[in-house]
């Protein structure tokens, strides 16, 4: 995937504020507490690695962890800088070949570099990376976007054919390569995951799959999500339903993010199955 496009989609800078309303905040909502069930406690060192603005970032400092957040986005780290200072090390990264010591974390969060890699290659890349610096027996977090997501969330729920109707000739190939092309100067462009390749990816870098889920399950398909979440009650009921099928394997690709919690089982590559 071309970085300039990556770049020319994050310059319009939408992704500081796209986990604070809607299905966003569902997703960020359900990625916390799905990091949490595993976590190491506060203290720790986590690697937030692609971590953009720093939302993720935001809330491990907040609980007390050290982070060192790396994005390949020059403003995503001045974002990060700017309201953390020394406190964070945040710097440009790639996830592919990070600058880090090997086994020197507790835990890697890579809830975005998978999007932009379309080769297997790199992406298996990246989690190696993930693997390298994350100690024996820690955790690895990976998010990915769900191969269905394009047709379910984009033109089903959010309408994105309105503005860019070439989405209605290309999604029948966007389901079949994986592959979301930019429909207009600075789109989001990404690669998306069917459940098992992510499970086959994260098991051919060496890693452990302990879990994998569906984040915003049907969420996505709900106008009124604001409202629910806004609404202890109506959240609470709309949380126990997201958790109660998260991990129904006919269920999986339909919520927009797929998240998979795997551990470093040790120094050595060890196959997986899924």
């Amino acid at each position: 995937m071309a970085i300039d496009e990556v770049q020319a989609h994050y310059a319009r800078d939408e992704e500081r504020d796209r986990l604070g309303s809607g299905v966003g905040r569902v997703e960020f909502v359900r990625t916390v507490e799905i990091v949490q069930r595993t976590l190491p406690g506060p203290g720790a060192t986590v690697a937030d690695v692609g971590g953009g603005p720093g939302r993720y970032t935001n809330w491990l400092v907040d609980a007390g962890y050290r982070v060192i957040h790396r994005d390949l986005i020059p403003i995503h780290v001045e974002q990060v800088r700017e309201q953390h200072g020394n406190r964070v090390d945040a710097a440009v990264g790639d996830a592919r070949s990070l600058d880090l010591d090997d086994a020197s974390v507790d835990a890697v969060l890579l809830l975005g570099p998978l999007y932009h890699l379309d080769a297997r290659a790199d992406r298996v890349g990246a989690l190696r990376e993930a693997r390298r610096v994350v100690r024996p027996g820690g955790l690895v977090y990976v998010a990915a976007i769900s191969r269905w997501a394009p047709r379910l969330d984009g033109i089903l729920s959010q309408r994105v054919q309105d503005s860019s109707p070439i989405v209605l000739e290309l999604v029948d190939d966007v389901e079949r390569t994986g592959f979301i092309p930019p429909f207009h100067d600075g789109a989001f462009t990404a690669y998306t995951h069917r459940p098992t390749e992510l499970a086959d990816e994260i098991r051919d870098a060496g890693l452990a799959l302990e879990s994998l889920v569906s984040v915003e399950g049907v969420a996505f398909a709900f106008s009124d999500v604001d409202e629910r979440m806004d609404d202890p009650r109506e959240r609470a009921v709309l949380l126990d339903a997201l958790r109660a099928v998260e991990a129904v394997p006919e269920l999986l690709g339909i919520g927009p993010h797929l998240l998979a919690t795997a551990r470093n089982p040790s120094s050595q590559p060890s196959a997986i199955d899924f």
